[in-house]
Protein backbone atom coordinates (compact mmCIF):
# COMPACT_ATOMS: atom_id res chain seq x y z
CA UNK A 1 0.00 0.00 0.00
CA UNK A 2 1.69 3.17 -0.87
CA UNK A 3 2.32 5.46 2.40
CA UNK A 4 -0.41 8.32 0.89
CA UNK A 5 -3.59 5.65 0.48
CA UNK A 6 -2.40 4.33 3.85
CA UNK A 7 -2.64 7.72 5.55
CA UNK A 8 -5.90 8.40 4.20
CA UNK A 9 -7.23 5.25 5.11
CA UNK A 10 -6.91 5.58 9.02
CA UNK A 11 -8.17 9.04 9.05
CA UNK A 12 -10.90 7.64 10.66
CA UNK A 13 -9.32 5.87 13.34
CA UNK A 14 -7.10 8.18 13.78
CA UNK A 15 -9.75 11.27 15.14
CA UNK A 16 -11.56 9.25 16.87
CA UNK A 17 -8.23 8.13 19.34
CA UNK A 18 -6.68 11.42 19.26
CA UNK A 19 -6.92 11.86 22.84
CA UNK A 20 -4.40 9.12 23.28
CA UNK A 21 -1.75 10.55 21.30
CA UNK A 22 -0.51 13.72 23.55
CA UNK A 23 3.43 13.05 24.58
CA UNK A 24 3.70 12.82 28.04
CA UNK A 25 6.72 15.82 29.73
CA UNK A 26 8.97 17.24 27.23
CA UNK A 27 13.59 17.25 26.81
CA UNK A 28 14.81 18.97 29.67
CA UNK A 29 18.18 18.06 28.97
CA UNK A 30 20.29 17.78 25.81
CA UNK A 31 17.76 17.06 23.86
CA UNK A 32 15.75 20.48 24.70
CA UNK A 33 13.54 21.31 21.71
CA UNK A 34 13.24 18.10 20.21
CA UNK A 35 9.38 17.99 18.16
CA UNK A 36 9.63 14.61 16.48
CA UNK A 37 6.72 14.44 13.79
CA UNK A 38 5.22 17.69 15.14
CA UNK A 39 1.75 18.47 14.61
CA UNK A 40 1.66 15.88 11.87
CA UNK A 41 -1.76 13.89 12.16
CA UNK A 42 -1.40 11.06 13.65
CA UNK A 43 -1.61 7.65 12.23
CA UNK A 44 -1.85 3.97 13.71
CA UNK A 45 -0.07 1.39 11.43
CA UNK A 46 -2.00 -2.13 11.33
CA UNK A 47 0.77 -3.77 10.36
CA UNK A 48 4.57 -4.50 10.06
CA UNK A 49 4.75 -3.46 6.58
CA UNK A 50 2.87 0.15 7.43
CA UNK A 51 4.81 0.44 10.45
CA UNK A 52 8.26 0.21 8.56
CA UNK A 53 7.15 2.26 5.59
CA UNK A 54 6.30 4.88 8.38
CA UNK A 55 9.33 4.89 10.29
CA UNK A 56 11.46 4.98 7.14
CA UNK A 57 9.10 7.65 5.46
CA UNK A 58 10.50 11.41 4.20
CA UNK A 59 7.55 13.19 5.57
CA UNK A 60 7.02 14.18 9.68
CA UNK A 61 4.87 11.56 11.47
CA UNK A 62 3.12 10.52 14.62
CA UNK A 63 3.19 7.04 14.83
CA UNK A 64 1.00 5.60 17.37
CA UNK A 65 1.53 1.92 18.35
CA UNK A 66 -1.59 0.29 20.21
CA UNK A 67 -0.53 -3.59 19.43
CA UNK A 68 2.57 -5.77 19.21
CA UNK A 69 4.22 -5.49 15.82
CA UNK A 70 6.30 -9.06 15.56
CA UNK A 71 9.07 -9.12 13.14
CA UNK A 72 10.28 -12.50 14.69
CA UNK A 73 9.98 -14.34 11.36
CA UNK A 74 9.21 -11.77 9.19
CA UNK A 75 12.58 -12.47 6.93
CA UNK A 76 12.90 -15.60 8.09
CA UNK A 77 15.87 -17.84 10.11
CA UNK A 78 19.68 -17.77 9.40
CA UNK A 79 21.88 -21.18 9.53
CA UNK A 80 24.92 -19.98 10.50
CA UNK A 81 28.28 -20.93 13.18
CA UNK A 82 28.03 -20.79 16.91
CA UNK A 83 30.98 -19.93 18.93
CA UNK A 84 30.81 -21.64 22.29
CA UNK A 85 32.91 -18.80 24.16
CA UNK A 86 30.97 -18.77 27.38
CA UNK A 87 30.24 -21.97 28.61
CA UNK A 88 28.17 -24.78 27.62
CA UNK A 89 24.94 -24.92 29.49
CA UNK A 90 21.80 -24.17 28.34
CA UNK A 91 21.70 -20.51 30.45
CA UNK A 92 25.09 -19.53 28.16
CA UNK A 93 25.20 -17.37 25.15
CA UNK A 94 26.94 -18.08 22.26
CA UNK A 95 28.45 -15.70 19.60
CA UNK A 96 27.28 -15.67 15.93
CA UNK A 97 30.68 -16.41 13.84
CA UNK A 98 30.45 -12.91 11.69
CA UNK A 99 33.31 -13.76 9.54
CA UNK A 100 36.62 -14.11 11.76
CA UNK A 101 35.98 -17.66 13.21
CA UNK A 102 35.70 -18.69 16.76
CA UNK A 103 39.82 -19.15 17.40
CA UNK A 104 40.52 -21.38 20.30
CA UNK A 105 36.64 -21.88 21.00
CA UNK A 106 34.40 -24.88 20.08
CA UNK A 107 32.17 -24.49 17.44
CA UNK A 108 28.53 -25.12 16.98
CA UNK A 109 26.11 -25.14 14.18
CA UNK A 110 23.08 -22.65 15.20
CA UNK A 111 20.06 -21.14 14.00
CA UNK A 112 19.14 -17.79 14.46
CA UNK A 113 15.96 -14.76 13.20
CA UNK A 114 17.29 -12.90 10.14
CA UNK A 115 15.08 -9.76 11.40
CA UNK A 116 16.49 -8.87 14.34
CA UNK A 117 20.22 -8.18 12.92
CA UNK A 118 19.10 -5.56 10.44
CA UNK A 119 16.92 -2.86 12.49
CA UNK A 120 14.88 -0.51 11.18
CA UNK A 121 16.11 3.01 9.98
CA UNK A 122 14.22 6.16 11.41
CA UNK A 123 13.81 8.76 9.32
CA UNK A 124 13.94 12.11 10.75
CA UNK A 125 10.82 14.01 12.11
CA UNK A 126 9.33 10.85 13.65
CA UNK A 127 7.36 10.40 16.90
CA UNK A 128 7.01 7.00 18.05
CA UNK A 129 4.40 6.45 20.92
CA UNK A 130 2.67 3.73 22.31
CA UNK A 131 -0.44 3.29 24.06
CA UNK A 132 -0.99 2.06 27.13
CA UNK A 133 1.73 -1.10 27.57
CA UNK A 134 0.24 -2.33 24.17
CA UNK A 135 2.93 -0.80 21.86
CA UNK A 136 5.77 -3.39 21.60
CA UNK A 137 7.87 -4.25 18.60
CA UNK A 138 9.49 -7.83 18.64
CA UNK A 139 12.03 -9.05 17.11
CA UNK A 140 13.50 -5.80 15.42
CA UNK A 141 15.37 -3.09 16.78
CA UNK A 142 15.64 1.08 15.74
CA UNK A 143 18.59 2.38 14.04
CA UNK A 144 18.93 6.28 13.85
CA UNK A 145 21.89 7.25 11.45
CA UNK A 146 23.55 9.30 8.65
CA UNK A 147 21.85 11.90 9.83
CA UNK A 148 18.74 11.44 11.37
CA UNK A 149 17.30 13.62 13.36
CA UNK A 150 14.40 15.07 15.48
CA UNK A 151 12.87 12.13 17.28
CA UNK A 152 10.97 11.18 19.74
CA UNK A 153 10.34 7.27 20.99
CA UNK A 154 8.33 7.37 24.17
CA UNK A 155 6.18 4.57 25.93
CA UNK A 156 7.01 1.49 23.73
CA UNK A 157 8.75 -1.58 24.55
CA UNK A 158 11.32 -3.28 22.21
CA UNK A 159 12.17 -7.55 22.82
CA UNK A 160 13.13 -10.33 21.78
CA UNK A 161 15.94 -9.93 19.76
CA UNK A 162 17.86 -13.48 19.19
CA UNK A 163 18.61 -13.00 22.98
CA UNK A 164 20.64 -16.41 23.04
CA UNK A 165 23.17 -15.03 20.57
CA UNK A 166 26.16 -12.52 21.26
CA UNK A 167 25.79 -10.37 17.36
CA UNK A 168 22.00 -10.97 17.46
CA UNK A 169 20.73 -7.85 17.42
CA UNK A 170 20.62 -4.50 18.98
CA UNK A 171 17.29 -2.71 20.20
CA UNK A 172 18.49 1.03 19.40
CA UNK A 173 21.47 1.96 17.79
CA UNK A 174 22.63 5.53 16.85
CA UNK A 175 25.58 6.56 14.36
CA UNK A 176 26.06 10.05 12.99
CA UNK A 177 22.49 11.20 14.69
CA UNK A 178 21.21 14.14 16.58
CA UNK A 179 18.13 15.57 17.89
CA UNK A 180 16.55 12.31 19.67
CA UNK A 181 14.70 11.56 22.75
CA UNK A 182 14.46 8.22 23.86
CA UNK A 183 12.09 8.32 26.85
CA UNK A 184 9.93 4.85 28.49
CA UNK A 185 11.19 2.87 26.69
CA UNK A 186 11.61 -1.06 28.27
CA UNK A 187 14.55 -3.02 26.37
CA UNK A 188 14.98 -6.31 26.84
CA UNK A 189 17.35 -7.38 24.17
CA UNK A 190 20.94 -8.46 23.68
CA UNK A 191 22.27 -4.85 23.77
CA UNK A 192 20.39 -2.04 24.67
CA UNK A 193 21.68 0.91 23.45
CA UNK A 194 24.67 1.31 20.92
CA UNK A 195 26.31 4.45 19.84
CA UNK A 196 28.31 4.13 16.93
CA UNK A 197 32.06 5.67 15.14
CA UNK A 198 30.06 8.60 14.19
CA UNK A 199 28.96 11.56 16.32
CA UNK A 200 25.63 11.42 17.67
CA UNK A 201 24.51 14.59 19.32
CA UNK A 202 22.00 16.06 21.49
CA UNK A 203 20.43 12.62 22.87
CA UNK A 204 18.62 12.31 25.65
CA UNK A 205 18.02 8.60 27.36
CA UNK A 206 14.75 8.70 30.28
CA UNK A 207 13.01 7.02 32.28
CA UNK A 208 13.76 3.92 30.52
CA UNK A 209 14.24 0.29 32.03
CA UNK A 210 17.21 -1.61 30.33
CA UNK A 211 16.06 -5.56 31.94
CA UNK A 212 19.37 -7.52 32.16
CA UNK A 213 17.04 -10.46 33.17
CA UNK A 214 17.65 -12.71 30.73
CA UNK A 215 17.73 -16.41 30.31
CA UNK A 216 20.75 -16.47 28.13
CA UNK A 217 24.15 -14.51 29.86
CA UNK A 218 27.26 -14.26 29.06
CA UNK A 219 27.79 -15.28 32.85
CA UNK A 220 25.05 -18.24 32.14
CA UNK A 221 23.49 -16.33 35.24
CA UNK A 222 20.77 -14.43 34.11
CA UNK A 223 22.28 -11.24 34.38
CA UNK A 224 22.84 -8.86 30.68
CA UNK A 225 26.04 -7.75 30.06
CA UNK A 226 25.40 -6.36 26.94
CA UNK A 227 24.21 -3.01 28.40
CA UNK A 228 24.90 0.60 26.70
CA UNK A 229 28.45 0.46 24.27
CA UNK A 230 28.89 4.26 23.74
CA UNK A 231 32.34 4.79 21.44
CA UNK A 232 31.07 7.81 19.26
CA UNK A 233 32.80 10.20 18.47
CA UNK A 234 32.29 13.59 20.48
CA UNK A 235 28.90 11.77 21.58
CA UNK A 236 26.67 13.96 23.54
CA UNK A 237 23.66 12.20 26.24
CA UNK A 238 21.65 13.26 28.82
CA UNK A 239 20.60 9.78 30.80
CA UNK A 240 18.33 10.79 33.55
CA UNK A 241 15.06 8.35 35.58
CA UNK A 242 16.20 5.22 34.15
CA UNK A 243 16.45 2.12 35.80
CA UNK A 244 19.27 -0.64 35.39
CA UNK A 245 18.29 -3.63 36.45
CA UNK A 246 20.83 -7.05 36.69
CA UNK A 247 23.01 -6.13 34.73
CA UNK A 248 26.68 -7.29 35.14
CA UNK A 249 28.81 -5.24 32.77
CA UNK A 250 28.81 -1.91 30.19
CA UNK A 251 26.37 -0.03 31.76
CA UNK A 252 27.65 1.84 30.52
CA UNK A 253 31.03 1.27 28.38
CA UNK A 254 31.81 5.01 28.24
CA UNK A 255 34.86 5.82 25.54
CA UNK A 256 34.82 7.29 22.42
CA UNK A 257 35.22 11.00 23.61
CA UNK A 258 31.53 10.84 25.00
CA UNK A 259 29.84 13.36 27.14
CA UNK A 260 27.47 11.54 29.73
CA UNK A 261 25.38 13.16 31.78
CA UNK A 262 23.84 10.71 34.15
CA UNK A 263 21.38 12.13 37.05
CA UNK A 264 18.71 10.75 38.93
CA UNK A 265 19.06 7.31 37.61
CA UNK A 266 19.07 3.59 39.88
CA UNK A 267 21.18 0.57 39.38
CA UNK A 268 20.64 -2.22 40.74
CA UNK A 269 21.67 -5.83 41.22
CA UNK A 270 24.77 -5.96 39.55
CA UNK A 271 27.10 -9.23 39.63
CA UNK A 272 29.83 -8.13 37.47
CA UNK A 273 30.62 -3.86 37.01
CA UNK A 274 28.36 -1.10 36.36
CA UNK A 275 31.03 1.41 34.44
CA UNK A 276 33.86 0.49 32.24
CA UNK A 277 35.38 2.28 29.38
CA UNK A 278 38.63 4.34 28.09
CA UNK A 279 40.51 6.97 28.96
CA UNK A 280 38.48 9.61 26.59
CA UNK A 281 35.02 8.63 28.35
CA UNK A 282 33.68 11.29 29.99
CA UNK A 283 30.71 11.35 32.69
CA UNK A 284 29.29 13.57 35.29
CA UNK A 285 27.00 11.20 37.66
CA UNK A 286 24.74 13.10 40.34
CA UNK A 287 21.94 12.34 42.19
CA UNK A 288 21.99 8.44 41.38
CA UNK A 289 21.07 5.49 43.33
CA UNK A 290 23.67 2.27 43.56
CA UNK A 291 21.51 -0.79 45.32
CA UNK A 292 23.46 -3.86 45.83
CA UNK A 293 26.56 -2.92 42.70
CA UNK A 294 29.58 -4.19 44.57
CA UNK A 295 31.82 -3.25 41.74
CA UNK A 296 30.66 0.12 40.13
CA UNK A 297 33.57 1.04 37.86
CA UNK A 298 35.66 -2.09 36.68
CA UNK A 299 39.63 -2.09 37.52
CA UNK A 300 40.18 -4.19 34.49
CA UNK A 301 38.23 -2.76 31.79
CA UNK A 302 38.51 1.00 33.27
CA UNK A 303 41.21 3.08 31.93
CA UNK A 304 41.47 6.19 33.83
CA UNK A 305 38.50 7.83 32.02
CA UNK A 306 37.10 11.39 32.99
CA UNK A 307 35.01 11.03 36.21
CA UNK A 308 32.75 13.37 38.30
CA UNK A 309 30.87 11.09 40.90
CA UNK A 310 29.46 14.04 43.31
CA UNK A 311 31.00 12.56 46.66
CA UNK A 312 29.83 15.53 48.81
CA UNK A 313 28.53 19.02 49.17
CA UNK A 314 32.15 20.60 49.29
CA UNK A 315 33.33 19.25 45.64
CA UNK A 316 29.97 19.28 44.33
CA UNK A 317 30.06 22.96 44.37
CA UNK A 318 32.54 22.97 41.60
CA UNK A 319 29.89 22.26 39.44
CA UNK A 320 28.72 25.80 39.65
CA UNK A 321 31.40 26.64 37.27
CA UNK A 322 30.14 24.77 34.75
CA UNK A 323 26.20 23.56 34.81
CA UNK A 324 25.43 26.83 37.25
CA UNK A 325 24.45 24.56 40.02
CA UNK A 326 26.13 22.16 42.60
CA UNK A 327 25.84 18.82 41.67
CA UNK A 328 23.42 16.17 43.50
CA UNK A 329 25.21 13.39 45.82
CA UNK A 330 24.71 9.88 44.78
CA UNK A 331 24.12 7.21 47.39
CA UNK A 332 24.75 3.55 48.12
CA UNK A 333 23.20 0.77 49.37
CA UNK A 334 25.35 -2.14 49.92
CA UNK A 335 27.62 -0.77 46.85
CA UNK A 336 31.15 -0.30 46.07
CA UNK A 337 33.30 2.95 46.18
CA UNK A 338 32.94 5.64 43.10
CA UNK A 339 34.92 8.91 44.12
CA UNK A 340 36.28 10.95 40.82
CA UNK A 341 36.47 14.21 40.74
CA UNK A 342 37.84 15.80 37.75
CA UNK A 343 36.57 18.57 36.64
CA UNK A 344 38.71 19.38 33.29
CA UNK A 345 35.99 17.54 30.83
CA UNK A 346 33.03 19.40 32.32
CA UNK A 347 33.97 23.06 30.42
CA UNK A 348 32.37 20.52 27.83
CA UNK A 349 28.93 20.62 29.29
CA UNK A 350 29.15 24.78 29.26
CA UNK A 351 27.08 25.17 25.78
CA UNK A 352 24.95 22.05 26.52
CA UNK A 353 20.85 22.23 27.89
CA UNK A 354 22.21 19.96 31.46
CA UNK A 355 19.08 18.73 32.96
CA UNK A 356 17.78 19.68 36.58
CA UNK A 357 18.47 16.99 39.16
CA UNK A 358 16.41 15.82 41.78
CA UNK A 359 17.87 14.17 45.01
CA UNK A 360 19.37 10.30 44.87
CA UNK A 361 16.87 9.31 47.57
CA UNK A 362 13.66 10.60 45.80
CA UNK A 363 14.84 8.48 42.30
CA UNK A 364 15.38 5.31 44.86
CA UNK A 365 11.92 5.30 45.71
CA UNK A 366 10.29 5.92 42.30
CA UNK A 367 12.50 5.24 39.27
CA UNK A 368 11.93 1.30 39.84
CA UNK A 369 8.61 1.38 39.69
CA UNK A 370 8.04 4.13 37.32
CA UNK A 371 10.66 3.47 34.49
CA UNK A 372 9.66 1.58 31.31
CA UNK A 373 6.40 1.38 29.49
CA UNK A 374 4.52 2.31 32.28
CA UNK A 375 2.87 5.52 30.64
Amino acid sequence: MKLSTFLASVATTTALTAHAQTLTGKAEGFATGVTGGGDATPVEPADIDELTELLTSNEPQVIVLKQEFDYTDSEGTTDGTGCVSFGTGEACQQQIDTGSGCGDKDSVPITYYTAAKTPIDVASNKTIIGVGSAGVIKGKGLRFRDGASNIIVQNIAITDLNPKYVWGGDALSFDESDLIWIDHTSLIGRVHYVFGFGANSRIELTNNFLNGSTPYSTGCDGYQYWGMELVGTDDTITFKGNYLYKGSGRSPALSGSTVFHACNNVWEDNNGHALEGNVNGQGLFEGNAFIQIPTITSDRNWESGQLFTSPDDSTNAKCEEYIGRACVTNVFEDSGAFDYTDTAFMANLTDLTVAPCGSASDAKASVPSSAGNTL
